[in-house]
């Protein structure tokens, strides 16, 4: 792990670059958003749910954002066509790709794994770790036409190891393996990889998780944006194969 973080995203730094977004209408995905819009980034909004994604889009153009792209999918039942498909249609679209931010998650609540349903845990462990990297296979030879970058959201390994996190737990400490093997087969392409691992958010995913835990004491997930997003910059390419873990903050300013 590596506390090194590039420089803050300034205004603009992401103009005429086309971003893929999944996850994008979560807590942490829809601050990715606004703050990808504020940088100038043509956004593509990955996300199960039309009206969310309408929502989002009527709000970035009204802060200014260069108009984004709605694509509906859901990854628990998306295929590798469907992916092939998202990649064809960037292309032929918006003529390029130069990053894929991967933040959708799910996760069901902690339980036990001798009480859970099979079905549930392996969709679980599907969304969270085959889906983000299925979706990146499709995804690689436009980012190598751009040399562009892949940023996966992580979460904490030490908490997700423990007792109850089931196929959540498993599926981001295989994930933060999985793009560190990436980034190896990509040293040939250009296309850099990263993991990102923010601090604990005021999101509705840590509230599943931490139920009597008081959402004014933490900070808010627009807080972790920019340097996640810093990450698909040019200056983040030293910090290639590594998870970059930004100063924990526990509570808003």
């Amino acid at each position: 792990m590596t506390d090194a973080l590039p420089p803050a995203l300034p205004e603009g730094a992401l103009r005429e670059r086309v971003v893929l977004l999944t996850g994008c209408t979560g807590g942490f995905g829809r601050a990715l958003a606004r703050e990808a819009g504020r940088a100038g980034a043509t956004l593509v909004l990955l996300g199960r749910k039309v009206p969310a994604l309408e929502r989002l889009y009527d709000e970035l153009v009204q802060l200014g954002a260069a108009e984004p792209a709605i694509y509906p999918l859901d990854l628990q039942g998306a295929s590798a066509d469907d992916y092939a498909e998202l990649a064809e249609t960037i292309q032929r679209e918006l003529g390029a790709l130069h990053g894929v931010v991967h933040a959708a998650a799910q996760f069901e609540g902690l339980g036990s794994l001798e009480l859970s349903d099979p079905v549930s845990w392996l969709g679980t462990l599907h969304v969270n770790l085959s889906a983000p990297l299925l979706l990146t296979r499709a995804c690689l030879p436009l980012l190598a036409q751009t040399r562009g970058g892949v940023v996966f959201v992580l979460d904490d390994p030490e908490r997700t190891g423990r007792a109850l996190w089931g196929a959540y737990g498993i599926a981001k400490q295989a994930l933060a393996a999985a793009l560190r093997q990436l980034d190896q087969e990509c040293e040939h392409n250009g296309v850099h990889v990263h993991g990102f691992l923010p601090g604990p958010m005021r999101t509705g995913l840590r509230a599943k998780a931490y139920m009597a835990e008081d959402p004014a004491s933490l900070a808010p997930p627009e807080r972790y944006a920019p340097a996640c997003l810093g990450l698909l910059a040019d200056a983040a390419r030293a910090l290639r194969g590594r998870i970059t873990v930004p100063p924990q903050v526990l509570a808003p300013a």
